[in-house]
């Protein structure tokens, strides 16, 4: 393959970086789990809202490492360049309409209370946030747009892959500590139109990245896939 051509330090950190890469795009749209999130920062203090995303990340592995697997069997079946390519080209495509559904979707539909004299405990919170996020395998779909992209599976390579999934992690949790500093910092000001915006935000980010991608991979103008 490819990908092995570049000396052995270059490629763990290649890895690493797109491992994080893809942690945070799959933790930074403003779901279901990251209204949560933003709500038990606002109301109970952000530990609890970290946690929250603590139970994300643990439901998001699980489902990164099906894709992983799941990919891993076609991309041994399938080394082939033009095969490559297509799938890259097919990551970009759904990753950007992955940006403009998060675009156009409204979060605040799916607000509810969350009060302060009701906290629960910092593993209820952890449960609840993996739950609600393990129940909706659709994010398989923004791991499968990502892996294919990225040309992030590297089979029979276990080192590099358990690095990748390590930086995964790695990347989400560097999500969830952001957006609940940044929400923290800015609680005062902070209203529920606050979460419309940081969607918005994203989304552009996201169609604008996978866009630029897209046009790089059709006229073969990143060398590192």
């Amino acid at each position: 393959m490819h990908y092995m051509t570049f000396p052995l330090s270059f490629n763990f950190l290649d890895i690493i970086v797109k491992g994080m890469i893809v942690g945070i795009l799959c933790s930074a749209p403003m779901g279901p789990v990251g209204v949560l999130c933003v709500q038990r920062t606002l109301n109970k203090g952000r530990w609890h809202g970290f946690v929250t995303g603590l139970g994300a990340t643990l439901s998001d592995f699980i489902y990164a490492l099906l894709t992983g697997f799941g990919m891993s069997f076609v991309m041994e079946l399938i080394d082939n360049p033009q095969y490559k390519f297509c799938m890259q080209i097919f990551g970009s495509l759904l990753l950007f309409l992955f940006g403009l559904y998060c675009f156009r979707s409204d979060p605040r539909k799916k607000v509810h209370e969350s009060k302060k004299n009701h906290q629960g405990t910092l593993v209820h919170n952890f449960i609840t946030a993996f739950l609600v996020t393990f129940s909706n395998p659709l994010i398989i779909l923004l791991f499968l747009a990502t892996f294919a992209q990225f040309a992030f599976i590297i089979p029979e390579h276990p080192v590099q892959m358990s690095l990748g999934y390590l930086s995964i992690i790695a990347g989400a949790l560097l999500w969830w500590y952001g957006l609940t500093w940044l929400i923290d910092k800015i609680r005062e000001y902070f209203s529920i139109n606050g979460i419309a915006i940081i969607n918005r935000i994203i989304g552009t980010i996201v169609m604008v990245f996978s866009f630029a991608i897209f046009l790089g991979t059709a006229f073969n103008l990143f060398s590192i896939y």
